[in-house]
């Protein structure tokens, strides 16, 4: 069996998942992919079936609708533990993250890193075709996050990410409640507050070229509720300490 597993989460990505699969294969032949697809319309999961049947190390779970972003990896993480991976990979589905940096991020992670985030943040991280209001939001969430929860994490909203499949088992995951921006946040945070050792890896981040993106109002608004809570429970904590 493969050392790590790629989670691949898709809704209505029919345009991109035959392109990031075949990057994939082409990258890291070596390693195993899960697709999650929460009952796409567009007929995703279908794809990802018959991509399934000529690829022994493409395997695909099907949920029964749309449940969010945190849910679809945690189901993921759930099988990825069960069946004995080492390393465990978050990757959107729709190009714009490049698989062909992920044998330096499980290089990483096979030393002494328990998190290898790629960071558009860090020095030779960047992002293309993004409007400057996106940019915007991006930087300033990561900045008020590194605040207000005390970390020295750049990018900790980032979703292209390498675990040790021990510090997942180290983390509490059914009290993970978290979605979007929000889930990526609460995880690298609590590794980081735990002590272990996360590393950022400089990325380019590339927008999609199809379909459209799942970021909303919503998703930017709980992770400013949930990271302002935590830093205020963070705080009062230190000071009865």
């Amino acid at each position: 069996m493969a050392e790590a597993l790629i989670i691949l989460p898709t809704y209505n990505e029919i345009e991109s998942l035959e392109m990031i699969l075949g990057r994939i294969r082409q990258s890291v032949p070596q390693a195993d992919v899960l697709v999650v697809d929460d009952s796409s319309p567009d007929g995703t999961g279908r794809l990802a079936d018959q991509l399934a049947a000529t690829d022994p190390g493409l395997s695909v779970l099907h949920r029964a609708e749309k449940d969010g972003l945190g849910r679809a990896y945690l189901a993921g993480f759930a099988h990825a533990l069960d069946n004995g991976y080492l390393y465990v990979i978050e990757m959107d589905a729709d190009g714009s993250h490049d698989p062909s940096v992920l044998p330096a991020m499980l290089s990483l992670a096979a030393g002494d890193a328990d998190l290898v985030i790629g960071s558009r943040w860090v020095s030779g991280g960047s992002v293309r075709n993004w409007p400057w209001i996106r940019q915007v939001i991006s930087r300033a969430g990561n900045v008020y996050c590194r605040i207000v929860l005390r970390s020295n994490i750049h990018d900790i909203t980032a979703g292209f990410r390498v675990y040790r499949a021990d510090a997942l088992r180290w983390l509490d995951l059914s009290a993970v409640s978290s979605q979007g921006y929000c889930f990526q946040v609460e995880l690298a945070w609590r590794l980081e507050r735990a002590g272990k050792i996360v590393v950022e890896h400089p990325i380019v981040f590339i927008e999609r070229a199809a379909g459209r993106s799942k970021m909303h109002a919503g998703i930017v608004l709980e992770a400013l509720l949930r990271v302002t809570l935590w830093g205020i429970f963070g705080l009062r904590s230190a000071m009865t300490k």
